[in-house]
């Protein structure tokens, strides 16, 4: 069944494939990006023939996330949402910067719940909707450095677990997708470190952002009605290979 779907963050790397997988898949996709307009604007033009469109959205500011937000309660009812956008930033715990932490939180966080606020009575009153959290494993297992971001994905972990609740009797399913390590341009930064978080990995390699997109296109599906509150990794077995290595 086509959808009409919102991805944030939608205009380069894992947003980008998101955006090919679902356009691919028949449905229509609304995405935001903040200044990959130029990506954006290829991706648009790579998509031609299909029903998708971009919007600028700056997710920091809450001014802007307000009057997104109040305009999606004014258009057409979508009946599907990824929340893909965010933002990093590392530094030590008793080091961190809080205007730092809290723009993480806001990008990360706080603009999910608000857009899910204009979007849920539409999915409920129709009975059906479809919700897919792009979090991450930093919201499950501890990193150093990684305290301000961890905190914001894992605050998504508790919200979306919450809502799924709170909407499944009204068909609408609520689910969190926690990558590991994906081969995307945030992974940059720590390029020096490649082969030995690889070799950390059961499946020996780092993810790609095809691995993640084709599970946001399934739960998106007919076939994944009955799936709502799942935390799905996707992270090549590195979440259950703690302990020692051999």
């Amino acid at each position: 069944m086509p959808r009409r779907v919102l991805v944030t963050g939608g205009g380069r790397g894992l947003g980008a494939q998101i955006v090919r997988e679902l356009a691919s898949a028949g449905h229509e996709v609304i995405f935001t990006y903040r200044s990959a307009s130029a990506e954006a604007d290829a991706l648009v033009k790579e998509l031609s023939g299909k029903k998708i469109s971009a919007k600028a959205v700056d997710l920091a500011d809450e001014q802007a996330v307000e009057k997104f937000a109040a305009g999606l309660e004014n258009e057409a009812p979508l009946s599907g949402f990824v929340h893909n956008a965010g933002m990093s930033y590392d530094a030590l715990a008793a080091l961190m910067k809080i205007s730092e932490a809290e723009k993480v939180m806001r990008v990360n966080f706080w603009s999910f719940v608000r857009i899910s606020q204009a979007l849920i009575r539409p999915m409920t009153r129709a009975r059906d909707g479809r919700i897919v959290v792009i979090g991450s494993l930093a919201a499950l297992h501890a990193n150093v450095g990684n305290g301000a971001y961890g905190a914001s994905k894992a605050a998504l972990f508790a919200f979306a677990r919450t809502l799924a609740t709170e909407t499944a009797r009204r068909g609408v399913t609520v689910n969190y997708i926690a990558p590991g390590f994906l081969d995307t341009e945030m992974l940059a930064p720590y390029a020096q470190y490649r082969d030995k978080l690889e070799a950390g990995i059961p499946s020996g390699r780092l993810g790609k952002p095809e691995d993640v997109a084709g599970l946001v296109a399934f739960l998106m599906s007919p076939s994944a009605a009955y799936i709502t509150d799942a935390v799905l990794p996707v992270d090549g077995g590195l979440s259950a290979a703690l302990g020692v290595h051999r």
